[in-house]
Formats: structure tokens, sequence, C-alpha cells
């Protein structure tokens, strides 16, 4: 169980980093739309690239994770990176995270440790 904590936090701390770059790159294109020019614009940043390569490692991992155990018990433990999603709204784009969000991820947080037990 130890293991399947480790990977799935691996995981987890690799799907949000890729999140993370998505949310930058997207801040640094011009105005969202479905044109050659977003489009350029959002493919010529290297955090767009740093997504993807975060992206692969995360599913990679994930490809390991539900290969050596039960989904039943993997799927809840990725829940982890709601929290880093959290930690990084705070520490990263100074965001005020209300109480409630708080109270919302400690109850997914505790469901998540009552299935995998």
């Amino acid at each position: 169980m130890l293991k399947l904590i480790l990977y799935s936090t691996i995981q987890s701390l690799c799907l949000v980093s890729g999140q993370i770059f998505l949310k930058i790159a997207m801040a640094q294109t011009g105005k969202f739309g479905f044109t050659w020019r977003f489009v350029k614009d959002a493919l010529t940043t290297w955090q767009l690239a740093a997504s993807g390569l975060c992206m692969a490692l995360a599913s990679m991992m994930w490809f390991y994770i539900l290969k050596h155990y039960a989904f039943s018990v993997a799927y809840p433990m990725i829940s982890i990176s709601y929290v880093f999603s959290m930690l990084a709204a705070i520490c990263i784009f100074h965001e005020t995270v209300p109480l409630v969000r708080w109270i919302g991820v400690f109850l997914i947080m505790s469901g998540a440790i009552l299935v995998a037990k």
C-alpha cells in the first residue's frame, strides 16, 4: 500500500505540474479563440511543452499504477491532486481559497482513505 501511495503522489504531482504549466501557457497567449493566431501563440510557448511533458509522465505513471493495482483502490489515491492543486492556487497563482473548498477537499480525501482501507 505504501508503494501505491508513493506512486500516486508522484503521478499527482506530475499531473498538477502539467496543469500549472498549461494555465501559465494560456495566460501568456492572446484572447482565446479557435483561430490560427491563438494556436500559433499557444504552440510557441515553452510552458505548453513542459505541460505536455508533465502530462506524459503522469500518464506513464498512471499506466503503471493501473497495471499493478486494483482500479477501485488506485483511482481514489489520485485524489491527492486536489490538495496539490489547492496549494498551487495559493502559492503560484496567489488565489484566495475559501474555507468551504478546503472542507470539500478534506471530505474527498477522507472518502479516498475510506475507499483505500
